[in-house]
């Protein structure tokens, strides 16, 4: 397999590593989570200028037709400098969704903003009892003469907070844990009856707590077909995973990095710390986890897109195991390695092991993908 990168895929990452090395220093990141978005609007602006917006989008709605492996490039150098903008639930959730299932007219109407940087979009998901089961879903879609009544709550909607335009899961038919009868809606801010809660997590992104109370939808809101938008859940979900493994990579080589830094210079009896071989013996075995990572996360991006969901889930939740396996063992050794200075706020090491801490929870931990990996094993 020829694992060198395209022209596009070389320019991609140029670019975003530059960006990200110029523009989103850790001590920048601190100034924008202290903003009151949260993130930074005026670089979101710059990620549109530099077409980072639509890598995967068509031509003919601003993008520049690109995969998902050259999304994946963008992921892994905004991992390095943990970009905390909304682009995994704008870009990768959002736009995948829109692109997957959406009309002509959908398509034509929100694709290219989204790509200008002027729409945010976030996936609504989960919910407060759901936990990571996919058909968990108890929010209603109730069919009317001009439309659909949603009712229900849900959680932890990524990049719920800023988004002009939600994409909400709703049953329309079946049973609360049923793959039957799941339907999307595109459910605008300012909706009378939608609230949305923003708050930051606990690695310097955000999230919300939305709820809908008789939040009135038209027809042309439903997204896909209306009782069979399973299919296109579970795949925006492998996808966002996949879209985690990648940026998790690029987390772990710069943790990595700041850890042979710091023992390259802080002394001890007179030498480097670096120079003690047990400690040596830390930094190889770091750097191992960090190769098996990103030979899961590529095998991972080459599935995200595939139409075969058995083959595909198989293989997103093997490189997650392996990306919760390894960011846990390269964040605690890390902090081992820093010793104290290595929690505290103004150090990098600390946000680095959060963030890769968060992705392992997000969407699944390591322990839930080895028993659906060894469960469709089986079957």
């Amino acid at each position: 397999m020829d694992f060198s990168l395209s022209d596009t895929q070389q320019m991609l990452r140029d670019t975003a590593a530059r960006l990200t090395r110029e523009r989103y220093g850790f001590e920048a990141r601190a100034k924008i989570l202290t903003s009151a978005d949260g993130f930074s609007r005026e670089l979101w602006a710059t990620f549109a200028e530099l077409g980072l917006l639509g890598v995967e989008l068509a031509e003919e709605h601003g993008g520049i037709g690109g995969t998902f492996q050259d999304l994946a490039i963008v992921l892994e150098a905004f991992g390095r400098g943990m970009v905390v903008e909304p682009y995994i639930p704008t870009v990768v959730l959002g736009a995948g969704l829109l692109r997957a299932a959406g009309s002509e007219a959908q398509k034509s109407e929100l694709l290219p903003r989204l790509a200008e940087g002027k729409l945010f979009l976030a996936f609504a998901h989960g919910e407060p009892k759901s936990r990571y089961s996919l058909t968990h879903v108890t929010t209603t879609a109730k069919s009317g003469a001009d439309g659909y009544t949603l009712d229900g709550a849900k959680a932890v909607v990524l990049g719920g907070d800023c988004a002009d335009v939600l994409i909400v899961s709703a049953r329309t038919a079946g049973k609360p844990d049923s793959q039957d009868g799941l339907s999307l809606f595109l459910v605008e801010r300012g909706a009378p009856g939608l609230k949305i809660r923003g708050y930051p997590t606990v690695d310097g992104t955000r999230a919300a707590e939305v709820t809908l109370a008789g939040v009135r939808v038209p027809r042309s809101a439903l997204l896909g077909p209306e009782g069979g938008a399973f299919p296109l859940i579970q795949q925006a979900i492998d996808r966002g995973i996949a879209a985690l493994c990648s940026e998790a990579v690029g987390n772990m080589q710069a943790l990595n990095e700041v850890t042979l830094d710091y023992l390259k210079t802080r002394t001890q009896f007179g030498v480097p710390i670096g120079s003690f071989q047990v400690l040596q013996h830390h930094m190889v075995d770091m750097y191992i986890a960090h190769e098996q990572a990103k030979s899961m996360a590529i095998l991972a991006a080459g599935r995200a897109d595939s139409s075969e969901a058995p083959a595909r889930t198989k293989a997103i939740s093997a490189a997650k195991v392996q990306i919760g396996r390894s960011g846990r063992f390269i964040g605690q050794w890390a902090i081992q390695l820093h010793g104290g200075i290595g929690t505290t706020m103004e150090y990098s090491a600390g946000h680095y092991f959060k963030r890769l801490t968060t992705i392992d929870r997000t969407f699944g931990d390591a322990d839930f993908h080895l028993t659906r990996f060894a469960t469709s094993n089986a079957a």
